[in-house]
């Protein structure tokens, strides 16, 4: 009997990798170890599979282990029954995904008492199979034999409308029709929206959707769950419909064509076909045109879901990954008017050391005495940076802050605006309440704020994911999808930087491959009563912390300053001995190799490698003394806005300006400029040829140029292009080396937007952008 290819084969196929390098890889997985680590530090058992195609590997080898147990429970049970024939069951062995084997098993899932059951058990099963297969008899002459008032067959007419449903229901769960029709109208079919009549007020935010249609196959993913979301509000209805099923001179449906070529039902005017002819009409009607809507809105849905999924991750991805301003003095800013602007001070290392609440906007406008404050607090503190959120009052604390600079320009200091997306969830969570049991949960915002200025990695892995809003309808899509899917984003970047255990937070140290969150705590718990690790080995000292947690993590954790130069790097301490042999054969000193770039270029690896560590570990363990510990984030920058633009107002058309890219999402980019509300850079502005993916452009925290093509001043838009300016980047590079930066600089990682853009037209690309989270 034949059977679908091995899983390892299936996915060494998908991957376009060995078949080897996948029972390498699964083999590692099954063992416990972690995606980062395996793509990092076993680079020879998997012929170099990378982060990407471990992460593909795992999350296709979850699929199809469920679908093989899936296939195992569905034939048993079919066995059960005692319906299993070699015929099913080699189509169930055949099935390549979820929903092809759920298409085979739906004749035989428990269900509800059907009519068709009913019939089958009054005896008319004989009935639809007679007149099914020989369309030649009279269907009111062979119902006559099977009338009995004892089984509740009362007539002819019951005798054939159970006969009906029987073949109905037969039709509807054939395995092949169902993957036909479904194919078909994926393919061919159109997704109609229309507006609920008496919602065009109340809907005015789904304008675009109410008499829309376009092929499904082609709807972008926020348009889908743009048009979904308007259905689950009550404005909008959608479903699915064929263009030629318009067509006056047809007389069935394509759906019910399908069906009757299917099982070779034709009008030959043979005594039985019109009541066929009819029983396909009903089957379609009845039973499968609503089926198959609601397969493929379900399927729309999770594509959609997908789509906005990756739009988030990767934003996130691009947000962890920002670029740190470091360790820097730095005064943070929670804006607000009534209740004041909440001030922490941090310092060097992200401790806070003070912390103030200051009155200077309305109702108490005490800006001088503010003024005060803030210069005591940087003087005393040496504070080099000035952090606001960009919340409520953002605009007027920014404004303090200019004012500050320029009443104190010795303190040289720099103010940047970054997004306070999440801060009021880390401030009333239980680590921040843990970190800070006596601090005002207010004074833990400014403290956040300032820290993800000095490193947004450290500081937003506190923060659930999906508060920091840098994706597109997150509250939308299946949650316990998105979650994992961001987890394995956060756990990527954290350890692709790697953190240093003597300092890293327990929520920081959790995301290090191999750990969790009771072993973060341990370790921080450790380092409080026992002083500061002094090499990665006394890590094996953590409570619950043992070989295998070690092997996985150490990589990962660094050492500064400690007993062991190569503590502070990269390299894993099972390759120590690699880095001996190096030095023994140069008889250098380890110390005397790290950061020795010329000396190290001479190297040979394949001089090196032995038994267990092949050429490509040899080669990252030159790379790594070359710059041991590296940063792979990008130097900090920051954008210069323009002298005198502050407002909406102050803008004009073709203006050109620098600005931070704050959130990209599948129908462009959207840009902060300095006046306190983001400008869209719809897709088709982005560049000057086709783009088919803004990310291939731009992502958060890119520094563009930008030129103004339209401001709507009512309802606060503003719209730009990066069209003849795709080199801006390099530009704007070689113009801030010629000049000094003015005070006015901010980095503005993604602020807390969730939108959603519809058409090519730039009016439209705002359309939904007042939809609600």
């Amino acid at each position: 009997m034949l059977t679908l290819p091995s899983i390892e084969q299936r996915i060494a196929q998908e991957l376009n990798a060995r078949e080897a390098q996948i029972v390498a890889a699964i083999g590692l997985l099954d063992a416990g170890a972690t995606v980062p680590f395996i793509s990092r530090y076993r680079k020879e058992v998997t012929g170099g599979l990378d982060d990407t195609q471990m992460r593909n590997l795992e999350e296709r080898l979850g699929y199809l282990h469920e679908l093989e147990e899936r296939r195992v429970s569905v034939i048993n049970s079919i066995e059960e029954q005692g319906k299993l024939t070699d015929v099913l069951k080699q189509s169930l062995l055949l099935a390549d995904s979820k929903t092809r084997l759920e298409d085979l098993y739906l004749p035989y899932k428990q269900k509800r008492r059907t009519k068709a059951q009913i019939a089958i058990e009054a005896g008319l099963e004989p009935l639809a199979d007679a007149l099914f297969k020989n369309p030649t008899l009279d269907p009111q002459m062979e119902a006559a034999k099977f009338i009995c008032a004892d089984k509740g067959v009362p007539d002819v007419d019951g005798a054939l409308d159970g006969a009906r449903q029987i073949l109905m229901e037969r039709f509807a769960e054939d395995a092949e029709l169902v993957g036909q029709l479904r194919s078909h109208f994926w393919e061919h079919g159109q997704l109609h929206a229309q507006v609920v009549a008496g919602k065009e007020l109340d809907g005015a935010k789904f304008s675009d959707y109410f008499d829309k249609s376009e092929a499904i196959k082609a709807v972008p993913s926020h348009r889908a769950l743009a048009m979904f979301r308007g259905r689950s509000e009550g404005i909008l209805n959608i479903h699915l419909k064929l263009a030629e099923d318009a067509e006056a001179n047809r007389s069935a449906t394509k759906g019910e064509r399908m069906i009757a070529a299917r099982f070779g039902i034709q009008d030959q005017k043979r005594a039985a076909d019109a009541w066929l002819l009819d029983t396909v009409r009903w089957t379609w009607r009845v039973k499968m045109s609503l089926h198959v809507d609601t397969e493929l809105l379900r399927q729309l849905r999770e594509q959609a879901e997908l789509g906005a999924i990756k739009v988030f991750a990767s934003n996130l991805k691009d947000l962890l990954l920002a670029a740190p301003a470091g360790p820097r003095a730095t005064l943070g800013l929670d804006p607000g008017l009534r209740t004041g602007v909440k001030v922490a001070v941090i310092d060097n290392t992200g401790k806070l050391v003070d912390h103030a609440t200051i009155y200077p906007h309305q109702p108490k406008n005490q800006w001088d005495a503010s003024l005060q404050v803030l210069g005591e607090l940087c003087k005393k503190h040496q504070v080099d940076l000035v952090s606001i959120g960009n919340g409520t009052a953002s605009r007027e604390t920014d404004k303090l802050a200019a004012d500050l600079s320029k009443r104190h320009p010795e303190l040289r200091l720099t103010k940047i605006m970054v997004s306070e997306a999440g801060a009021s969830v880390y401030s009333a969570s239980e680590l921040a309440a843990r970190e800070f049991p006596e601090l005002d949960v207010s004074i833990r915002g400014a403290v956040s704020i300032a820290r993800r200025l000095q490193d947004p990695l450290a500081e937003l892995v506190k923060i659930e994911p999906k508060a920091i809003g840098v994706g597109q309808y997150q509250h939308d899509v299946n949650q316990y999808q998105l979650a994992k899917s961001l987890e394995k984003v956060i756990e990527d970047c954290v350890n692709a930087v790697g953190v240093d255990v003597n300092t890293a937070s327990a929520a920081l140290l959790a995301h290090i491959a191999g750990l969790n969150t009771t072993l973060a705590q341990n370790i921080v718990e450790h380092r409080d009563q026992n002083g500061a690790f002094k090499n990665r080995k006394a890590l094996l000292k953590v409570a619950r912390l043992g070989p295998k947690a070690f092997e996985q993590a150490a990589g990962f954790l660094r050492v500064m300053n400690g007993d062991n130069p190569l503590d502070a790097s990269a390299v894993h301490p099972e390759a120590y001995p690699v880095v001996q042999r190096i030095a023994a054969a140069s008889s250098r000193e380890v110390r005397a190799l790290i950061g020795d770039s010329a000396f190290l270029k001479q190297l040979e690896p394949q001089q090196f490698t032995d038994e267990i560590f092949g050429e490509p570990t040899v080669r990252d363990i030159i790379a790594e003394l070359d710059k041991p510990g590296r940063d792979p984030r990008p130097e900090f920058t920051t954008a210069t806005f323009k002298e005198g633009v502050e407002e909406l107002k102050d803008l004009k058309s073709d203006m050109l300006l620098e600005g931070v890219v704050t959130n990209v999402t599948a129908f462009g980019a959207f840009v902060d400029i300095g006046v306190h509300q983001d400008g869209l850079v719809h897709i088709s502005e982005l560049a000057d040829k086709f783009v088919s993916d803004p990310r291939d452009v731009v992502k958060a925290g890119d520094v563009v140029k930008v030129r103004v093509l339209d401001v709507d001043l009512k309802r606060n838009r503003v719209a730009l292009s990066m069209k003849k300016h795709s080199d801006g980047g390099e530009r704007i590079k070689e113009e801030r080396a010629a000049r000094p930066q003015p005070d006015n600089k901010r980095h503005v990682p993604p602020k807390h937007k969730e939108t959603a853009k519809p058409e090519s037209a730039m009016a439209a690309a705002f359309a939904n952008l007042k939809l609600k989270r």
